[in-house]
């Protein structure tokens, strides 16, 4: 019997073998001379990008020592802005409450990396094009073409498409990858992670 989890399995390995690591140490240097000149990191993404951007936050700031955020983490401010201004503009009217300018970088996990054309994930789309005007580093971590992000970003890292089967549950679990082998990389890594200082003071 053909194994459904062997199969998706399969498919996450090819995503894997055709990573661009280059790419990976690239967004690891630029982003350590975004911290060394003081920069902050905004971490942007809807859905279970969202998501990923809490946990990024979490480790960017623990590990790497960075100023960083992502506006999905304060639902108060995230739905009061919703309900009031609307959802394309949460981001955008976000970045500018924070003051973001040109030290900055905005890093963004996405699927489709929005689409102006077809109306997808305008609020990545408006954040984006404000962060270009303010001349601050954009990264992405995306799937597909890379949309709007592939356009404005600095630096980006597509995830292949495989199969059209799967774009959205492989795309998100390799942001996962692609973020750790970020904070692990020794351009940015400040503080060891507590089991492997565990396993070496054994």
């Amino acid at each position: 019997m053909h194994s459904f989890s062997k199969a998706f399995l399969q498919a996450g390995s090819k995503v894997l073998e055709q990573l661009d690591a280059n790419k990976l140490d690239q967004i690891a240097s630029e982003l350590a001379n975004v911290r060394d000149r003081g920069g902050r990191l905004f971490f942007l993404g809807v859905g279970g990008s969202a998501g990923n951007c809490g946990h990024a936050v979490n480790d960017f700031r623990k590990i790497c020592g960075f100023e960083a955020y992502a506006p999905t983490d304060n639902v108060s401010e995230l739905t009061a802005r919703t309900n009031d201004d609307g959802w394309d503009t949460v981001f955008v009217e976000w970045l500018k409450g924070s003051r973001l300018q040109k030290n900055d970088a905005i890093f963004i996990f996405s699927v489709g990396g929005g689409n102006a054309q077809k109306n997808v994930s305008m609020n990545l789309v408006r954040a984006l094009d404000f962060a270009k005007s303010v001349g601050a580093t954009i990264f992405g971590v995306v799937g597909k073409d890379g949309g709007h992000t592939a356009k404005c970003s600095d630096l980006i890292l597509i995830i292949p498409t495989i199969t059209p089967d799967w774009i959205t549950p492989l795309t998100e679990a390799f942001h996962g990858i692609a973020w750790h082998c970020i904070v692990s990389h020794p351009k940015l890594k400040v503080r060891e992670t507590k089991w492997e200082s565990v396993s070496k003071a054994a």
